[in-house]
C-alpha cells in the first residue's frame, strides 16, 4: 500500500509549536518564563496548576483548491495563556508579545508529517487576541486564535 500524498498534519503543526514555545524561557529577547509549560491540549482553569502557561488546540481545518490539483489547507489554532500575577494584564501584555514573536520568527514553520517527512508551513496568521482585561487578577486568562496556512 502506497504512502497517502494529502494526509492530515494538525498534530505535528501543534507538536512543533509547542517545541518552540517551550523556548519562552525569560532570557535573551523573552519577557516571560513558562518554564516548558506548554500543553499541547487546552485544559480548564481548575486544571491549570503552574503559570504562567499556554495550551494549544487544534480547530476547524478547511481546505481551498488549486488549479493542477494543488490544495492549500487552513487550520484554526487556539493558544490559551494563563497567567497568575499582581499585575496579570502586564503579564498577559509580556507573554502574548513572547508568543507573537516565536510565531513571527517561525511563520515557515517547519513540522514532521505521518510519514516522518519535513513538511513547512506556508504562513502563521494571528487572527485576533483577546483578554480578560484583568476582571480576574491575580488571574489572567487570553486567547490568540490563529490561521495555519500549509
Amino acid at each position: 500500500m502506497g504512502q497517502r500524498q494529502y494526509t492530515t498534519r494538525r498534530l505535528g503543526i501543534v507538536e512543533s509549536l509547542v517545541d518552540l514555545l517551550k523556548d519562552i524561557d525569560g532570557t535573551g529577547e523573552f519577557l516571560s518564563n513558562l518554564d516548558q509549560n506548554v500543553s499541547p491540549r487546552l485544559k480548564f482553569w481548575d486544571e491549570v496548576e503552574e503559570f504562567p502557561a499556554l495550551h494549544l488546540n487544534a480547530g476547524s481545518e478547511t481546505r481551498q483548491y488549486q488549479a493542477g490539483g494543488h490544495k492549500d489547507r487552513f487550520l484554526s489554532l487556539t493558544i490559551r495563556c494563563y497567567v497568575k500575577e499582581e499585575d496579570s494584564v502586564a503579564a498577559l501584555d509580556a507573554l502574548l508579545e513572547d508568543v507573537e514573536t516565536v510565531l513571527e520568527e517561525n511563520s515557515r514553520l517547519r513540522y514532521k508529517d505521518r510519514n516522518n517527512a519535513d513538511q513547512y508551513t506556508q504562513q502563521i496568521t494571528v487572527v485576533s487576541i483577546d483578554t480578560d482585561e484583568g476582571v480576574l487578577e491575580p488571574l489572567g486568562v487570553a486567547e490568540m486564535l490563529l490561521e495555519v496556512r500549509y
